[in-house]
């Protein structure tokens, strides 16, 4: 049967899918002890949903421009400013692949524009991810070495990814 879809629901299917990729994640990765890395903080949700659920792992954000809700923002140590074009390839002199969970949500509304960014950016996200880790996308990535998971219960299809190195 065909439902009629409006943007609230597709809202409501990447919310939902969200929190289900990243519960996921959470679960799958608890016993590693790299860093989690937020690409992209917007208001703040998905981190402190992240920081609420992982416990003995740092986690840092990416973002250009803090714009967070209070509850929602990170210290200062944990702020990596700038364009992810060049905050990505500089961590991975930092960090390496250590990285034991990754979260982006980098997109806009235009799906397109959203694609051609997603490539461009999975090669510079993909050597941050250690082995076994997990990266959960809004958008479909394009990597090299890591594999598509099949959804967890709870997410809907086309509305989050889940990736493992």
């Amino acid at each position: 049967m065909s439902r009629d879809v409006s943007r609230l629901d597709l809202f409501i299917d990447r919310m939902v899918s969200q929190r289900a990729c990243l519960d996921f994640a959470i679960a799958e990765t608890t016993a590693m002890t790299g860093p989690v890395f937020e690409l992209g903080l917007g208001n703040g949700r998905t981190y402190h949903h992240m920081k609420t659920h992982i416990k003995g792992r740092d986690t840092y954000v990416f973002e250009r421009a803090v714009a967070s809700h209070p509850d929602s923002t990170p210290p200062d140590e944990m702020l990596i400013l700038g364009d992810v074009r060049e905050t990505l390839p500089a961590s991975v002199e930092r960090f390496g692949a250590t990285a034991s969970l990754i979260h982006a949500d980098l997109g806009g509304h235009n799906r397109e524009k959203n694609d051609v960014f997603a490539r461009f950016v999975s090669p510079l996200i993909e050597p941050l991810l250690a082995p076994g880790g997990l990266m959960v996308s809004s958008d479909r990535m394009y990597f090299e070495t890591l594999t598509e998971l099949p959804l967890p219960p709870g997410a809907v299809e086309g509305r989050c990814f889940v990736y493992r190195r």
